[in-house]
Formats: structure tokens, sequence, C-alpha cells
């Protein structure tokens, strides 16, 4: 058995990772790598491996930086099974569509600019019907139910509850005679947040690849961050001004308008207009309102309290789905809340309320969740004075506000309870992946002094037999 790590190794985004046993290859994810656009570009492009030795993909869940590459791999001749549960392969549905969207959109903008200038006209990664045939290669499995995936290798998805479907990967593998079991934590989520349970424990298993986003911190708590957002809102709303959201479309704007429906039910906000402004976001409300059954106790109960409590939807609240309705929002002159994707600032209609807005100090810009190096919205929260927004320059006059605490990502508390549930005496093997090297290199100190064999930070492209 081979393991080879080909994304989020020592970074953040493009979670990636080859097993290669009894004469199989299984890939873990295949998310896009987000940063500097034209790096970005040729990464995700070009892959680092075979294409025609891949089997099947098995995919923790349906964020971008974990399955949005997917397409791009079938546009290239990957014609194996992509397995996932089935609230991923709905979300996957939505996202793909969007991601391909998205890069088409922004592709003709910048090639009118490019044709005017006589430059080389760019092209998307892939397109909306090389997203439709990825969704044709997808087999979902339900938790804790077996599978077998390959010879000598089962599949058992647990919750990961880190979004809706997210799933820890349980492969238990028989080679030349011996049994291994190999954990894939994908991302995890934290315990006592709303809407989605809490992620599963593990016992046992002889290697472990985990996540590491927050291993060099903890998150303040859920209320404190709600706090945090009443506070904000209201200190924008009393300058008059726009208070911009840049929210991942799954998870952390369903928590976020959630959180703001409580609040406006125990007038801890003013009456102003809020919108969710991404088609995606919309799309991926219906598919939480399809999948009841990953909800936690708390949804459960606000819902069973009134016939009419829809978590995700309140008066004040406006979907907008049609590109002119979110044009129309650039000349609203009261005071407002949008919510709009992508959460990283890469792409989406953001970009434009960005581009609209980041010169007016009443603004404020609020970030929700992390962000990349490299991303625009790095950029902002490191506190640069001026950013480049489709390629021109722009100078921050914004408020920069951050909120932590509705990441929908275990803390360094959190993936330190999660690995300390499995047996000590099995476990032989840690990889540390998806974190930034100070936030990696910390958890991996932190799990050694707690007794847990030394944890191994994987360089891209470099492998392990195990």
């Amino acid at each position: 058995m081979r393991i080879e790590f080909w994304g989020a190794a020592a970074t953040v985004t493009g979670s990636m990772h080859l097993l290669k046993v009894n004469g199989k290859q299984i890939l873990l994810d295949c998310g896009l790598f987000q940063g500097r656009r034209q790096e970005s570009y040729e990464r995700n492009l070009n892959f680092p491996f075979e294409l025609a030795a891949i089997d099947s993909v098995v995919l923790s869940h349906a964020h971008i930086d974990h399955s949005g590459n997917l397409p791009n791999l079938v546009k290239q001749g990957f014609d194996g099974d992509i397995i996932s549960t089935a609230a991923t392969r709905d979300l996957c549905a939505a996202m793909l569509m969007d991601s391909a969207r998205l890069q088409e959109q922004d592709v003709a903008y910048v090639n009118k600019k490019k044709g005017r200038r006589g430059e080389p006209l760019a092209e998307p990664l892939y397109t909306e019907e090389d997203a439709a045939a990825a969704m044709r290669r997808f087999k979902t499995i339900p938790y804790h139910r077996r599978t077998q995936v390959a010879p000598g290798v089962d599949l058992t998805f647990l919750d990961a509850g880190h979004m809706l479907g997210s799933a820890i990967v349980v492969l238990d593998i028989q080679e030349a005679g011996k049994s291994k079991r190999l954990v894939f934590s994908g991302d995890l989520g934290r315990t006592n947040v709303p809407i989605l349970r809490d992620p599963e424990w593990v016992d046992s298993a002889d290697y472990v690849i985990m996540e590491s986003t927050y291993g060099n911190r903890d998150h303040a708590d859920e209320d404190a961050a709600r706090t945090r957002l009443r506070d904000i809102v209201n200190q924008t709303y009393r300058r008059g001004g726009k208070l911009l959201v840049p929210a991942f479309a799954v998870g952390r704007t369903q928590e976020i308008v959630y959180a703001l429906h409580q609040l406006s039910d125990i007038h801890k906000v003013p009456n102003l207009p809020i919108y969710v402004d991404s088609p995606l976001a919309i799309n991926v409300t219906e598919v939480y309102r399809l999948h009841p059954d990953c909800y936690d106790d708390e949804i459960r109960r606000f819902m069973a309290a009134d016939e009419h409590h829809n978590p995700f939807g309140f008066d004040r609240l406006t979907y907008v789905r049609d590109a002119e309705d979110s044009k129309a929002l650039n000349f609203l002159r009261e005071p407002a809340m949008i919510i709009a994707a992508s959460g990283m600032c890469e792409g989406g209609r953001i970009l434009h309320h960005l581009k609209n807005n980041i010169e007016d100090p009443q603004t404020t810009v609020l970030f929700v969740g992390f962000q990349a190096e490299n991303t625009l919205g790095r950029r902002l929260v490191d506190g640069f004075k001026e950013v480049r927004i489709f390629g021109e320059p722009f100078h921050v006059r914004a408020q920069i506000e951050t909120i932590d605490g509705f990441s929908a990502h275990a803390d360094r508390s959190g993936l330190q309870d999660w690995l300390q549930h499995f047996d000590k005496r099995q476990l032989q093997g840690i990889f540390l992946v998806h974190g930034e090297p100070d936030a990696t290199a910390d958890l991996a100190s932190s799990l050694e002094a707690g007794g847990l064999p030394k944890p191994v930070i994987p360089d891209r492209g470099q492998a392990f037999d195990l």
C-alpha cells in the first residue's frame, strides 16, 4: 500500500491524495487549488499522475477545494466511479455547474479586455458540459454502509459534521494477507454547533490522514460569534453603510442566515434588508431542505416550535438569483447586508460588490471563514491598503472585520480530541494535511506531546509505503 500526497500538502487548498493498493489506484478527493491566478490555473490543469490508471475517486465532501477539479479529471479521460454520500452528490450537482459557469463568465469578462489589448485569450479550466459529464460518474453510499470499492478495499463513510453530507473516509484493506485500516478525516466539523450533527469518533486505525486548518488556534464559541455578528450589523447600520459578507455558498451561508433569523426573532438587529446574492447558495439551500436526515437536534427543535419556521428564510431576507437584480444592489443607498460567494473572494458576485464598495469607508466587509494564502480575501484580512479586482487597482477604505466562531472546521482542541479517541496501541502513523505550515507544525507538536505517534507533514508529491 502506497499513499502519494498531491494536494493540500503544506497548504490548505486543492485536497488530493492517491492511494495505490492491490494493483488499483484510488484518488481521495480532487479539489481545486486556489491561490495566485496563473499558478492555480496551471496546477489545476495539469494532473501529476497518469489519469488512465485511476480506478475510482472517493470524495469526502462537496467543497470546491475538495471536489472542484472533478470535471477536469473527467474531461481529461477519467471514466471510473466518483463515490460519495447522497447529499454530497446533490451539492456537487449545484456546485460544479456553478464553478464551471463562473469560470466561463470570468474568462469572458477578462477576454473583453484582452481582446481590446490584442492579448491571447484565456480559456476556462472546464465548462458546464464537462461538469455535467462529471456528475454522471457519481455513485452514492450511505453513512455506515460498508461497501467494497476495489479488490480487498472496503469503504465506510462516517459523519464528519463539517457540511451537509461530509464524510470521514474509513478504508479497511486486505493486502498480502494482512489487514490495515486507513482513515482520512476529510474536513472535520465542530461539536455543539447548529444545523449539522457532531463529527463521529473512530476508535481504531493503523494510519490516519487528518486535516489541520485550525491546528494552532481555538475558535470563539458560537454565542460569542453571534454577539459579534450582532455588533457588526448594528455598527454598519449606524454608519449608513453596506455590510458585505463573502461566504461559502455551502454551509457558511446557511449558518449566517440561521443566526440572523434568530437575532431578528429577538429584535437584536435593525430592520435592514438582507440579500443572499448567489444562485449557488439558493440551489444549495434547496439541497439542505431536501436532507433533514443530516440535521442535529437544535435545528429540529427550532423548526418544531413553529410549523412556519424556516431556518433558511425569514421576512426581511431576499434570495437574489437574477443577474440584473444582483447588479441593482450596487445602486442601493440605504444600509443593507449582502451575502455572496465566493468565500475567499476568488470569483463570483462578491467581486462585483467589492469593486463597487471597497473604497467606501461606510462599507464593512465581514469574513466568516478561512482565507487561504494568495487569495483576495487573505489580502484584505491581512490589511493590504490596495488590492486588484478584475485586474484593476482599488484602495481599501472599507472596514474589514473577521469572525472565526462560524468556522465549519474543528479547531486545535477539536482536532486533538478527535485523534485521541484512536487506539494508540494500533496507530502507526499520522499524516497532517490541509493546513498552512505554522498551523500544521504546531498541531504536530501538540499531538506528539499528547502521546501520539510523531505526525508526518508531507510535501506535495511525497509518497509513503505503508
